[in-house]
């Protein structure tokens, strides 16, 4: 009995080191945040959870969240960001509390060229929607 309950415990170890490793590579699905800035509104791409549970917190009013978005801008590309030459980079971006004003403006400033860094931060943005990417 002794060796049936040890083979038992064997097998059940081989079991969870074989699929405790599948569910921890599991990822949560990229989302797309739309902002809007003065009646126009833009896009980003969020693949980490801190900035999707940022952006919800956004959406859901609550007044301690970062509220800034705050990006490096891709020029020519749009990625999810359709309506504009540009995009901002998914993975150099984050919610902030305070930014510097030279990264200030509407979206319009990005596509237009008034906005010349590289960096887009608009102060008075509001999230308005966080869906599933495509």
């Amino acid at each position: 009995m002794r060796k049936l309950i040890a083979a038992a415990g064997g097998v059940a170890a081989v079991l969870a080191l074989t699929i405790a490793p599948s569910s921890a590579m599991a990822t949560q699905q990229d989302q797309v945040v739309k902002i809007s800035v003065a009646g126009e509104t833009y896009q980003v791409r969020l693949t980490n959870q801190k900035n999707i549970d940022d952006a919800l917190r956004n959406l859901n009013g609550d007044p301690t969240a970062p509220r800034i978005p705050n990006g490096r801008i891709v020029r020519g590309s749009t990625d999810i960001n359709t309506g504009w030459s540009w995009h901002i980079d998914p993975e150099d971006f984050s919610f902030a509390d305070v930014t510097m004003e030279l990264c200030d403006g509407h979206p319009s400033y990005v596509e237009d060229g008034s906005l010349t860094g590289d960096r887009y931060c608009p102060w008075h943005a509001t999230v308005v929607s966080v869906t599933p990417a495509p």
